[in-house]
Formats: structure tokens, C-alpha cells, sequence
């Protein structure tokens, strides 16, 4: 089958064969005819099997005939990530060279006074993410009434991100009478709730197992450790096969680091992760498409539907988090019908994970040992740079080399008697003796008790707590006597 079984204009079998493609992949095969008949489409497959051009080519096609009016697109192309936004509007442009089809992308990092100017114009394909959509909406910038065709890409990627409920609203303001395309390469539950609620009697396309790897790709598992990983991923871009690869990582600390590890070791590596700018990224993607690295260290930012001829290898440094992350990891090579290659390097921990990948993918990954990095330890120190920080030594010796001699060594040192410092040696006390004392008589406590009295009085008269007359019930003031026996305080 060729592309012109499918039904595609002439303007478009040019432009298509003058991009260096003949015949159409399984999913293009498949989703094209409906596509071309206004037929609403759920398209299933792998990552790499060419999804893009399966809506690119016939939506061309579609839009042909028509007039654009300001401000109303005449449709939407949903995109996960900036990355796969740009790469869509790529498609077009080299797609559609032949029609006078305007476009418009619309992505955050970028001046949006450019991206309203060209609203204002009028243009017959959006292409946009999700937040940046809704915010030119907010601001009254855009209106969705006249958009007869909408594409969800990636929607699975779209239910990790948390886009799911901005679908819904983006879905609830466009006309009812509209073609839906939805194309993913994993069908969960949520995202079949999405399909029944928004699409119209479907077409279901699958060419592929949902969640299935692509068979053209060499997997396997390099058992290492915590600390051998830079090692052995320093040992596996040496190999002779390697030509470009994509190094990927759960965390967006660990992508600097590492990449300003391998440039340390000669590599020319890049990165691109989500805290970068979108300037920074492009740049980034651009130098490893066009050959100045060989090495693109990432994030799941570049993951899905990222799209760069000639990858040979694709490293795990990290094992996903989720499983379906880690079909669309390695689908960055082995595109186009090319073979590629995807290590992953696994410690122990990684047991859990590793299992339920294979259990995903019904694939029994093969294991190899990483050479030098997966030995204990305690057999090989690591390099300086790859020491947590916690174990650097601060000078002087540590509490552990103090305690690892061996027991029976300490046992048999001689015991040295202590020999206490001046400061240390304490004289005996002395044991004080005990005072006996006598019980005054009642004379002297009434003599101690009238010598007191000033004092008492004149503190009492300072703090205003008693009354400098006499108590009720008694002509004068009380005896001292009568202070002792019955314990009542002196009185004036």
C-alpha cells in the first residue's frame, strides 16, 4: 500500500514524497481513511509509529477548503508539552508546503503578543497546550466556536500531567457538531470515561498491544549499584554502537548533575528538563539534532512523542516511576522501522519497578552485570565526584575506623592503670559534724519574736497588706504570746 491508496490529495503525495516517505505505517494506514470521511477516531499505538502524520495528512486535506475568520481557529491540535507542540507545527509546515494553510502555536515560555497578533489574523490550524490555551480564553482572546475538528494527542500523557478536567472545559466550549480525534498509546480507564463522553460513535484503531514495546528495540537491564551507576553508564556510551543517545532521569537535579558529570569525562552532553526555559530547551534539542552533542540528558519532559531521527540509544539512568513511562522512554529510538537499543541501569531497590514493567509489557527483560560498577562498595571506591556527601572524610580519624580493630586485639592490649591529673584528684570529703541544738525556751522565743518585730512591720507597712489598727473583737494589739501558741502572725 502506498500513500495514494489512502485517498490524499496531489499537493500532499508531493510533499510527502518529497519528505522521503512512500509508504504509510500501520497506524497511518489505519486512521487516514476514517480521518478523510469526518468520522470521530480513537487511535491506539505505540510510540514511533508515526501517530503525528496519521492527523497531520488527512486534517490538511480536510482544511483545504475553507476561509479562516479572526480569532476563530478552525481547529485544534491538543500537545502535552511544549516539545511536541513545536514538533506538530514542524509537520504542517513541511506537510502542507503546497496549501495556503495558516497556523498558529500557542505555548507557554514565549511572548504571547506574537501568538495573539496571529489570532487576530485568523488562522485555520491552533495548535496549543492546555494552559496557555486557557489562558488567552480567560482573557477573551480566542473563541472556539468555529472549530470543526480537535485532536487530544498524547492523552494519556495528559492524565499524568493533571490536563484531564481542562479537556473537559476546553470540550464543553467547542460547537457539539465537531470531529474528535483522540490518539494515545495507552488506553486507561480515565481516558476511555473521556472518549465516551466526548466523542461521537468512534472508530477504534489499534495496530499495537496497548502498552506494548516496540520489537525493533534491543532491551536489557544492567544490574550496578547506587554508586557505580556513573560508571557503568560512562562504560556503556563508550561502546562502538554508539552514535546518539537519550539519557533519561526521574529527577531534574539529577539531570544537571549528571550531565555536568559526563562533560567532566569528555562526553559532549546536553540537557533539557522543565525548570530550563523554553528558549534553552529548543536550543538544547536543536544542537543534538543537529550533531553538536551526541548526548541529550532529560527528563520525562522529553519522553513522549519527541521525535529525532538517528537515536541509537536510549539509557534509563533512573527506573521509572511508572510503568507506561517506560514504553515511551525507549520509543525515542528504533523509529521509523530503525533497530535501536535501551538499557536500564537497575540497583536493587529498583526490584518493584522492574517487575512491573515486565508484567506491562509481557516482556522477560534480559540482564546483564555492569562490569566493575555492580561489585559491592567496599571492593572498588567510587570517584570523588559520585561520594555522597554524607561519607567525605573532614580530616582526623572517624569514629568507625576507630572501632574497626578487632576485638580480640583490644582484648589483649595491656590495660594501663589511670593516672588521675591533679585536676582530677579530689579530696575526701569531710564529714561534717552534726550540730545539736538546742531547743530554746519559751522566754527566748518571745524575746526573738519582739526583736523581729520592726523589721516585720515595717515590711508589711511598705507592701499595704495590714491595717495599722487594731483587729475586731480585741481593744489593743495581740500579745506576743499568744502569737506563739496559737501560730497567728505578729501583729503591731
Amino acid at each position: 500500500m502506498t500513500f495514494a491508496d489512502l485517498g490524499l490529495s496531489d499537493e500532499l503525495l508531493r510533499a510527502v514524497g518529497e519528505a522521503g516517505y512512500s509508504e504509510p505505517t500501520p497506524i497511518q494506514a489505519a486512521a487516514i481513511p476514517p480521518v478523510l470521511m469526518n468520522r470521530d477516531l480513537i487511535g491506539i499505538a505505540q510510540t514511533g509509529t508515526g501517530k503525528t502524520a496519521s492527523f497531520v495528512l488527512p486534517m490538511i486535506d480536510v482544511l483545504a477548503h475553507g476561509r479562516a475568520r479572526a480569532m476563530m481557529p478552525r481547529s485544534l491540535i491538543l500537545e502535552p508539552t511544549r516539545e511536541l507542540a513545536a514538533q506538530v507545527a514542524e509537520n504542517f509546515e513541511k506537510y502542507g508546503k503546497y496549501h495556503k494553510l495558516s497556523m498558529a502555536l500557542l505555548i507557554g515560555g514565549v511572548s504571547m503578543g506574537d501568538q495573539m497578533k496571529a489570532l487576530e489574523k485568523g488562522v485555520d490550524v491552533l495548535i496549543a497546550t492546555p494552559g496557555r490555551l486557557m489562558d488567552l480564553f480567560g482573557r477573551g482572546k480566542i473563541l472556539l466556536s468555529g472549530c470543526s475538528i480537535l485532536v487530544i494527542d498524547e492523552a494519556d500523557r495528559m492524565l499524568d500531567m493533571g490536563f484531564i478536567p481542562d479537556i473537559e472545559e476546553i470540550c464543553a466550549k467547542l460547537p457539539p457538531t465537531r470531529q474528535t480525534l483522540l490518539f494515545s498509546a495507552t488506553m486507561p480507564a480515565p481516558i476511555k470515561k473521556l472518549a465516551d463522553r466526548f466523542l461521537s460513535n468512534p472508530k477504534q484503531v489499534e495496530v499495537s498491544r496497548p502498552a506494548s514495546a516496540n520489537t525493533s528495540i534491543e532491551q536489557k537491564l544492567v544490574e550496578t549499584s547506587s554508586r557505580g551507576k556513573r560508571e557503568a553508564l560512562r562504560g556503556l556510551l563508550k561502546a562502538d554502537d554508539m552514535k546518539t543517545a537519550i539519557v533519561f532521569s526521574n529527577r531534574k537535579s539529577t539531570v544537571r548533575e549528571l550531565t555536568d558529570s559526563l562533560r567532566r569525562h569528555g562526553f559532549a552532553a546536553g540537557q533539557i528538563h522543565g525548570d530550563m526555559e523554553q528558549s534553552e530547551r529548543i536550543r538544547e534539542l536543536d544542537r543534538f539534532k543537529a550533531g553538536d552533542i551526541n548526548i541529550l540528558v532529560a527528563s520525562d519532559v522529553a519522553a513522549r512523542g519527541l521525535d529525532v531521527k538517528g537515536v541509537s540509544h536510549v539509557f534509563n539512568y533512573d527506573v521509572p516511576w511508572h510503568p507506561d513511562d517506560y514504553v515511551h522512554r525507549i520509543g525515542r529510538t528504533g523509529r521509523g522501522g530503525a533497530t535501536g537499543k535501551a538499557f536500564t541501569l537497575v540497583t536493587p531497590e529498583d526490584a518493584e519497578a522492574i517487575e512491573n514493567i515486565e508484567k506491562l509489557t509481557s516482556t522477560k527483560i534480559e540482564r546483564v552485570v555492569g562490569g566493575k560498577s555492580a561489585a559491592p562498595a567496599a571492593a572498588s571506591a567510587p570517584a570523588e565526584d559520585e561520594k555522597p556527601r554524607g561519607d567525605r572524610k573532614r580530616g582526623g580519624r572517624g569514629r568507625r575506623e576507630r572501632e574497626e580493630a578487632p576485638r580480640e586485639e583490644r582484648a589483649d592490649a595491656p590495660r594501663q592503670e589511670r593516672t588521675e591529673s591533679p585536676r582530677e584528684a579530689k579530696p575526701a570529703r569531710e564529714a561534717k559534724p552534726v550540730r545539736e541544738e538546742r531547743r530554746p525556751e519559751r522566754a527566748e522565743r518571745h524575746d526573738r519574736h519582739r526583736h523581729d518585730e520592726p523589721r516585720r512591720d515595717h515590711r508589711r507597712d511598705r507592701r499595704g497588706e495590714r491595717d495599722d489598727g487594731p483587729d475586731e473583737g480585741w481593744n489593743g494589739p495581740i500579745p506576743s504570746f499568744l502569737e506563739v501558741s496559737f501560730g497567728l502572725p505578729p501583729e503591731a
